[in-house]
């Protein structure tokens, strides 16, 4: 009983949340962050985390899974804008996010969607994500501690994010896969140091694509912040980057239906080594490194910029 309970107050100390306040007290935590953050983090077993919304859970302690088969949705949103295979300009919402630097300006209008992520997968505790294996040539323990049958779609899935997150950059990329909020918010404050901003695309209601007016445009950040693209996997992960050449802007939207949101924008003065098959290039008819490319970000990503 002892040990549960210093298992308990040990994982407390340890939480997400309570590690973002003591790095960051004067950054708010953007709405993308706050909506992975499981209410029931640690259970009173003390080894036992929720995984997702869906019951799942590991066993922190013996590290065998405590739910019957994971359930994570594929979110459609783009997660790594870098590699892109020629499919993916089909039978997604989000490659109308794409849109020329050019047109990033008050008074124009875009048709827009900003789905809600199905992709629930909450975060897990920094010390409990260490403990999971989180490597292509450790797949099949993966597999097993979220009963994952190996071939299924659920497998292909979490293998396609771990290999991603082993390729190499590009020039002029760092980049990181945060596998907890801890990593994200250590990763991005080595980069930016500890005074910056989180920022998020926050969408007061869900309308479905319709056009949208440009009300306002402030600029946030210019060739210096980090993007995290949240990824498909049982838990919260994050394909983080540092790229040259980008700049992050904040976009007041005006929907035909009176609705007012808040997106985030970003744009690559230079894309000369991205794919050439990239969604962005097919839908915007242009090439590669000729204009700069921008796209909106997805309720579920976060850009850290400098304050």
């Amino acid at each position: 009983g002892l040990l549960m309970l210093a298992l308990v107050a040990s994982g407390a100390a340890l939480a997400p949340e309570a590690y973002w306040n003591s790095v960051l007290p004067n950054t708010p935590m953007p709405k993308a962050i706050k909506d992975l953050l499981h209410p029931d983090m640690l259970e009173d077993k003390g080894t036992s985390v929720a995984v997702g919304k869906g019951g799942e859970n590991v066993d922190a302690g013996k590290g065998k899974p405590g739910g019957g088969g994971t359930n994570f949705g594929i979110d459609r949103a783009v997660s790594n804008i870098y590699a892109a295979s020629e499919d993916q300009i089909h039978d997604n919402p989000n490659v109308a996010l794409f849109f020329l630097q050019k047109d990033l300006k008050p008074g124009k209008s875009m048709n827009l969607d900003f789905p809600a992520s199905s992709n629930t997968a909450t975060f897990l505790p920094r010390h409990v994500a260490d403990s999971i294996p989180f490597s292509s040539n450790k797949l099949q323990d993966a597999f097993r501690e979220f009963s994952v049958k190996p071939g299924s779609l659920e497998a292909e899935i979490m293998e396609n994010t771990v290999k991603e997150c082993e390729n190499p950059g590009i020039e002029g990329e760092e980049k990181y896969c945060a596998t907890s909020l801890e990593s994200m918010v250590d990763f991005s404050t080595s980069k930016l140091g500890k005074d910056v901003q989180a920022i998020s695309t926050e969408v007061e209601k869900q309308t479905g694509r319709q056009k949208y007016t440009i009300a306002g445009v402030k600029k946030i950040a210019g060739d210096k912040c980090v993007v995290c693209h949240k990824q498909n996997y049982p838990y919260a992960v994050f394909y983080c980057h540092s790229i040259q050449s980008t700049r992050a802007y904040l976009v007041q939207l005006k929907g035909v239906d009176r609705t007012r949101l808040q997106a985030v924008a970003i744009c690559h003065t230079n894309t000369s080594a991205w794919n050439p098959k990239h969604p962005a290039f097919q839908v915007l008819a242009v090439k590669p490194g000729t204009v700069p490319t921008c796209h909106f970000l997805p309720q579920s990503h976060v850009v850290w910029v400098p304050k």
